[in-house]
């Protein structure tokens, strides 16, 4: 045995660590129904979670909360690689989180050992080998990346990739598992009820038929006769339908509304938002939502569920990107949360007139909020003037009423 195959041998790849690609929904395809991802509640779902962490810029900050210049600035803010802009990286990996329950990109390094790019790797293509003796190495883990283009396999360390999970993963907790893994037959049934729509839609919305005849046929008489009807009813154009002599056509009555299939769809949908932490809003739904309730489901959101999945990228950028001592000097990656009050103009002038107001923000910090340069004086912090502190309130009554209290009295 070679010394390559011992080494080989020391690291196991623990199958409930790597789901197995092809088994999920028959074979890799969605199964009967067709991809996953063409269920409109699932892509709704992909869609609002990928492009909210998408549009949010990425800052590295002390612990001051100023910016501070690195030598991945440039890649966090501009271009993370040389094809895809920060938008475009951040959305393609939080889709690849939730579609397939981990989100990895390799960390290219130039010969000074500086980080020079990201590049997103396809989440099938990736296993994880784990050292079960360390025997040959302390080290723990290796990501195995087979390129889906060239075919060519690389050995990646750990500190190497930024790999983000979802909220859920199996035991050891070296990867995440998806929803769609996790509520396989919940997404099945919605893309039945779509199926059954889809063919209701190709028949014409036409009901199923009897064909009442006297006489005995044979089955390959009965199925030509069938398929001689079904061809003619099919005809574009074609209001009526031939008969022989003897045969007469009934049609069963359909009703979507007695079986409930659109609220059975829709409560259907909503379960699925949910697994997602995506309100019903998101969905077009406002059968039960006011303006009001619309903005408190909007901030749920972003506390209730994109809070959590912005801290799993920030604490994964900054144990792989930084190191230790720039960690503990207290500095940073911070996604701006203000970016998503944007399509909210009165919460987010809400927002910046109490925390104005209340002497939180300058002048020019509301302005940089609102992307508008500094004016003159407005590095200033105001509070109205009736404030007070608290141990002062017993002498601002007394002045008020033209006594004396008590310090002055002591004079």
């Amino acid at each position: 045995m070679s010394l390559w195959d011992k080494i080989k041998a020391r690291f196991s790849r623990n199958e409930a660590v790597i789901p197995s690609w092809p088994a999920f929904f028959g074979g890799g395809d969605g199964g009967q129904y067709g991809a996953d991802i063409s269920e409109i509640t699932y892509f709704t779902c992909l869609k609002t979670l990928s492009e909210a962490l998408g549009k949010m810029p990425v800052h590295l900050v002390d612990a001051e909360k100023k910016r501070q210049p690195h030598e991945t600035t440039r890649i966090v803010e501009t271009q993370v690689n040389n094809v895809q802009t920060p938008v475009q990286f951040f959305t393609q990996m939080e889709y690849a989180r939730n579609h397939y329950g981990n989100a990895y990109a390799y960390i290219a390094r130039d010969a000074r050992g500086r980080v020079s790019g990201l590049y997103p790797l396809y989440p099938p293509a990736v296993q994880i080998w784990i050292n079960n003796t360390e025997a040959i190495t302390a080290r723990p883990y290796y990501y195995y990346y087979v390129e889906p283009e060239s075919g060519g396999a690389y050995y990646l360390n750990p500190e190497d990739v930024i790999h983000v999970k979802a909220w859920i993963t199996e035991p050891s907790g070296h990867a995440g598992k998806s929803v769609r893994q996790i509520l396989a037959e919940s997404l099945t049934g919605n893309k039945a009820s779509q199926a059954f729509l889809n063919d209701l839609y190709q028949k014409g919305l036409t009901a199923n038929a009897v064909v009442k005849y006297v006489g005995d046929l044979s089955r390959d008489k009965q199925s030509a006769m069938l398929k001689n009807i079904e061809a003619q009813a099919r005809d574009n154009g074609r209001r009526m339908i031939a008969l022989p002599v003897g045969f007469d056509l009934q049609t069963l009555d359909l009703k979507l509304s007695d079986s409930q299939f659109f609220e059975l769809q829709k409560y259907g949908a909503l379960r699925v938002a949910a697994a997602f932490g995506v309100k019903p809003n998101f969905l077009n739904d406002y059968s039960k939502s006011s303006y009001a309730n619309s903005a408190a489901q909007n901030l749920s959101f972003y506390v209730d569920t994109l809070l959590y999945n912005v801290s799993g990228y920030e604490q994964e950028m900054n144990r792989k990107l930084l190191t230790q001592a720039e960690q503990a000097a207290g500095i940073g990656y911070k996604f701006n949360l203000w970016a998503i009050l944007r399509s909210d103009p009165d919460k987010q002038a809400e927002i910046i007139r109490t925390l104005t107001t209340t002497g939180i923000y300058s002048v020019d910090e509301a302005r940089y909020r609102l992307d508008m340069p500094p004016c003159d004086g407005g590095n200033v912090h105001m509070i109205p003037g009736n404030y007070i502190k608290l141990q002062d309130i017993g002498a601002y009554i007394d002045t008020s009423k033209g006594g004396v209290n008590d310090a002055q009295s002591a004079e």
